[in-house]
């Protein structure tokens, strides 16, 4: 996967060079829309298989995050990013992984997924050893030891809270997710 991400960083650097040269020609907002246009879907796209990678390689996307950030408010390198990055509302990546891992698994969870996610992951409830105990009453799901969407999915699940975990409608539940990831990942509780 260092590849894939190192080719993914090469092609949002690439972008954010090419962006830097217009970006005081056509003004923060352009900019923010061009960014968010041209490099943050690269970020985006398919980023829960990045779950079990170890901090080091994310740590290169978090750097085209960061420098996307300084682009649109014309910070220097040396600037402190955070205050950019909660400005924009933008989540870290590990947190942006979290995310994607956790709407997946509501869409699972409330059964609007395609049958191929939902075959890879069950409910503990489920689980035949576990019908007279209290978890079988419990929204978790089984984690196997593989490092795949099957451990990776149910982990992130299993870490929310009950009440975000009981929420049927999907624009909620997002909306109450992004709030909890975001005051996770910026210590704003």
């Amino acid at each position: 996967m260092k590849q894939h991400v190192s080719k993914v960083a090469e092609t949002c650097f690439y972008q954010l060079r090419r962006l830097r040269q217009i970006c005081r020609r056509v003004g923060q907002d352009v900019t923010l829309q061009l960014v968010m246009a041209l490099v943050i879907p690269r970020l985006d796209y398919c980023n829960s298989v990045l779950a079990a990678l170890p901090s080091s390689t994310l740590h290169l996307l978090q750097r085209v995050q960061n420098t996307a950030a300084r682009l649109v408010f014309e910070l220097r390198h040396h600037d402190h990013n955070t205050p950019a990055l909660i400005q924009l509302h933008w989540l870290p990546m590990r947190w942006q992984i979290h995310y994607k891992l956790c709407t997946l698994m509501h869409a699972v969870y409330t059964g609007r997924c395609p049958p191929y996610l939902a075959d890879v992951v069950s409910l503990t409830s489920h689980r035949q050893t576990r019908s007279g105990l209290r978890s079988a009453d419990s929204t978790n799901y089984t984690t196997p030891r593989l490092r795949t969407f099957s451990y990776a999915g149910p982990a992130a699940w299993n870490s929310l809270l009950a009440d975000l975990r009981v929420i049927q409608e999907t624009a909620a539940f997002r909306r109450r997710l992004k709030t909890h990831c975001f005051n996770m990942a910026f210590n704003t509780m």
